[in-house]
């Protein structure tokens, strides 16, 4: 009987594919794209949340899904099952969790009020998601790029874009009145972040601190996780705005640091020298 379901990975060549074909796929090797699945099944589950008017349940699922995103590569780096599916995967469920459903979410919630000009802005914004993934996908790290260059990111990621183009919603949720002007102001602050995506603003990443903590400071921050966790499920509005708020006030300074160090660098070692490309 013909495999209706026959293996397939992309990584094998036609020699290899023959003797893949011959031995199991060990469990490790699609724990992760499963963990990419449910992240994607979260996104699916916001917009059809979005579309029924719950808010609340729809931003949650987009919360979810931007939590099992930033663990599916860790899993499969820990597991060493990394693969060119897995990151397709991956790819096509970041543009659906953070371009289409916080897309949906801010047009239902706000944009559909001034019609047309609430869709436009919402597409541009899914838009900008799509090809700041797209960029991710086909930019090459230059071997001669200075180390401290991968802790910043090419415009903003699209996770950290999509909790960010959330924000009035989160300032509605603790108390700011919605009003005439609430469709216009979030129009105008959808296209920005969307812009700030595609854009070659240089923006914080951190992915180079925080690798190894210093042993006395071990307690510490598991008392600040802690603390961050209990605010983030008391109070997860104000908790947000306050976050979205201040990586927004970082973002200046993001700037001027970078450049200031792209100064002090020597032309030779990097002779142009660009933010380290992440989605």
């Amino acid at each position: 009987m013909t495999n209706i379901f026959p293996p397939f990975d992309p990584d094998d060549s036609p020699r290899r594919r023959r003797v893949n074909q011959l031995r199991s796929i060990p469990v490790r090797s699609i724990v992760p794209n499963l963990v990419t699945l449910l992240a994607l099944c979260a996104g699916l589950t916001s917009i059809r949340m979005s579309i029924e008017l719950r808010f609340d349940a729809a931003f949650a699922a987009i919360f979810i899904a931007a939590f099992l995103d930033g663990i599916d590569g860790r899993v499969a780096r820990f597991l060493k099952s990394t693969s060119r599916f897995g990151a397709e995967l991956d790819s096509l469920t970041d543009f659906l969790n953070f371009g289409v459903a916080p897309a949906i979410l801010i047009y239902v919630w706000a944009l559909d009020e001034i019609r047309s000009l609430g869709w436009i802005a919402a597409m541009i914004f899914a838009i900008c998601g799509a090809l700041r993934l797209a960029r991710f996908n086909v930019a090459l790290d230059d071997p001669n790029r200075p180390e401290w260059q991968a802790n910043y990111f090419v415009g903003i990621p699209a996770p950290a874009g999509a909790m960010t183009v959330l924000l009035p919603f989160y300032l509605e949720q603790v108390g700011v009145p919605h009003g005439l002007l609430t469709a216009p102001l979030v129009l105008f602050y959808t296209l920005t972040i969307g812009v700030l995506m595609i854009s070659k603003f240089p923006t914080w990443s951190g992915k180079l601190v925080g690798r190894r903590i210093p042993r006395e400071s071990v307690l510490p921050f598991f008392v600040l996780v802690v603390v961050y966790v209990a605010l983030l499920l008391s109070f997860p509005f104000e908790t947000l705005a306050i976050c979205t708020l201040i990586y927004l006030g970082l973002l200046p300074v993001s700037w001027s640091t970078y450049h200031r160090r792209l100064a002090a660098t020597p032309p030779a070692t990097s002779p142009e020298a660009a933010p380290h490309k992440e989605p």
